[in-house]
């Protein structure tokens, strides 16, 4: 039962916003009765035109780009959610925010977070065999030590199998920390990095300034910019460095990741990585670009930083354990149209009849698109499917089993109740119910409109929705009663279900603090 929920978990990974999976994998005869590893890593808001193999004008993702070219591709795959930590509790989770009770993103002062009574996939590697153990470094900053096995040049790593470098956002005070998720291992930031000051603030918009100094007060600025506390970086328990360096933080996340998994793989037993990774979130780190007309824009200098990132971690996977490791490439959630330049490419998937309307949704709608001519798996998939079905389709690498027929978009902060099911994916067809009430990247926010009888785009002979169903017309008519039928038969089935309720109540005490008597909560990298 485990090895199933395992298989529904990460063959059917995926739901609504721009998504791009890439997937590499091989299995020899040689470890066919070994339990495979996983790597799982996962950009953030980044775009499906940010990518080479998907939008022909992007040269930014060399690596990437091979590892479509070499592994497999998913054409039609989605997010559960437009923002970050319902895009995460139904990754690990495998269910909807209405089903796992997150439904909109925790905060700085979030007292909860993903309900402790949800199992998350590290939860479910560990009781298929997947042995752990609970060993780190000991911290700089303030609590007390993690438990420590190290010699004197640096920490060791025997028995560990499952970890988790880079943003996790599902909570970070007491039970709802990764280290009690399932992650006996974890080096990262607790939440979104634009969440917290730091001295490296790179690129954002609107632009914000660096930690303060000595006895310096806070500016009062725009709440995007959190200048009150320092972004923190933990290892284990234990802040070990805030404010982080932004700029450093990329060759961090790559040097924990190569190490665990060349060590992990000479123990030889099975492993999980996870990589949460901080691009192409905002802020932007890097340097400025140089001026000249060779220079590169911030966007594209963190594009090709990420797949430098993803390139290290493939080749350790290739040199340690390829015939036996399932990698998979994705995203959380598609680009943040408001940061404007310092957003990525929805592709051709704009959402022309929104758009046109200043009527913005929660993120661009888009749909995958089937790209150039590599190994690709056209089955609609979804991150939160809880069955396997048997109507499998066939396309160069093999059978494929089709999960889903029909997705649902849950509101993830624009118009309407957080979590709510406003727009449905039936087959070929896209029906809105609700529409606006997000910003826009010139400030604007679109009117909230509600749709009794839902716009319906044929994604297939419009996939940027540039103009819905005729209302009158033959095929919005019978298109209009499977689109009911299945919203109805999904609320029934949550209704029915073990639906968690997450704790999204907030108190300024738990805030990640290495030294409260310091300005933004400042402490020295370890």
């Amino acid at each position: 039962m485990a090895w199933l929920s395992l298989k529904v978990l990460l063959v059917g990974l995926s739901f609504l916003g721009c998504l791009y999976p890439l997937v590499d994998f091989s299995f020899s005869g040689e470890t066919r009765g070994q339990k495979p590893n996983f790597v799982i890593i996962l950009a953030d808001d980044m775009g499906w035109g940010d990518l080479g193999a998907n939008w022909a004008g992007t040269k930014d993702t060399a690596n990437l780009d091979k590892m479509a070219a070499e592994g497999m591709r998913f054409v039609d795959f989605h997010a559960a959610a437009s923002t970050c930590s319902p895009s995460r509790a139904a990754l690990l989770t495998g269910r909807l925010g209405l089903r796992n009770g997150v439904t909109h993103n925790f905060a700085v002062t979030s007292v909860g977070g993903l309900p402790l009574n949800e199992t998350t996939l590290a939860e479910v590697l560990r009781g298929a065999g997947y042995v752990t153990g609970m060993i780190g470094c000991r911290a700089a900053g303030g609590g007390p030590p993690a438990p420590r096995s190290a010699s004197a040049g640096g920490c060791c790593w025997p028995g560990r199998k499952v970890m988790k470098p880079g943003k996790w956002h599902l909570g970070h005070h007491g039970s709802y920390h990764p280290s009690f998720r399932g992650f006996d291992y974890y080096f990262g930031v607790p939440y979104s990095h634009d969440m917290g000051c730091t001295d490296t603030p790179g690129y954002n918009h609107p632009p914000c300034p660096a930690c303060p100094r000595g006895d310096r007060p806070s500016r009062n600025l725009e709440r995007d910019c959190y200048s009150d506390v320092a972004l923190p970086l933990y290892e284990n328990l234990n802040i070990v460095e805030q404010p982080v360096n932004l700029s450093a933080l990329a060759q961090k996340y790559a040097e924990k990741a190569t190490q665990f998994i060349r060590q992990a793989s000479a123990s030889g037993r099975p492993f999980l990585l996870y990589v949460g990774l901080a691009h192409m979130h905002v802020p932007l780190a890097g340097t400025p670009p140089s001026a000249g007309p060779g220079s590169l824009r911030p966007y594209s200098a963190g594009l090709r930083e990420m797949d430098r990132l993803v390139g290290r971690i493939k080749d350790t996977v290739d040199l340690t354990g390829k015939n036996n490791t399932f990698l998979w490439f994705t995203g959380d959630n598609g680009p943040w149209a408001q940061k404007c330049e310092l957003a990525g490419s929805v592709g051709p998937f704009t959402g022309l009849w929104q758009a046109r309307r200043a009527c913005w949704t929660s993120s661009p709608p888009c749909w995958p698109w089937l790209g150039p001519p590599c190994p690709e798996a056209d089955a609609l998939t979804v991150w939160t499917s809880r069955r396997c079905c048997s109507a499998g389709r066939r396309r160069d690498t093999g059978s494929m089993e089709t999960l889903n027929h029909v997705l649902f978009h849950p509101n993830s902060g624009a118009a309407g109740e957080d979590g709510a099911l406003q727009t449905i994916r039936l087959e070929r067809y896209k029906a809105f119910y609700v529409t606006g009430g997000a910003r826009a990247c010139d400030g604007s926010v679109g009117p909230e409109r509600r749709h009794e009888r839902p716009l319906i785009f044929d994604l297939e002979a419009d996939l940027a929705e540039a103009a819905p169903l005729a209302g009158g017309g033959a095929e919005y008519r019978a298109v209009l009663p499977r689109v009911a039928a299945a919203l109805a038969g999904a609320l029934d089935d949550i209704a029915r279900d073990r639906v968690s309720r997450a704790d999204y109540s907030q108190d300024p005490s738990v805030r990640p603090c290495c030294d409260p008597r310091r300005p933004a909560c400042r402490c020295p990298a370890a």
